[in-house]
């Protein structure tokens, strides 16, 4: 039982501190003051014209990979399937 008692008593005290610490750091990181130009930009998003994208990441192109020449065909002799 002394075993356990050492690693509770870590436990209680010092990686609560550690998980404090994280918390605060990754806190003061996302409010850190370069920060609003990225994440204003990265909100609109969704609000941006599907014209903008390129081809391959529009919605709806398909689902396959139509940006290689040849893609989706099929090759003669060799197994397919």
């Amino acid at each position: 039982m002394e075993m356990y008692s050492l690693l509770r008593g870590i436990a209680d005290s010092w990686v609560l501190l550690a998980m404090f610490g994280f918390f605060v750091a990754v806190v003061i990181w996302a409010f850190r003051p370069g920060s609003s130009a990225t994440y204003k930009a990265v909100g609109e998003i969704p609000l941006r014209d599907d014209k903008t994208l390129p081809i391959h990441a529009a919605v709806g192109s398909g689902g396959g990979d139509n940006r290689r020449p040849g893609a989706g065909k099929t090759v003669k002799g060799a197994d397919n399937g």
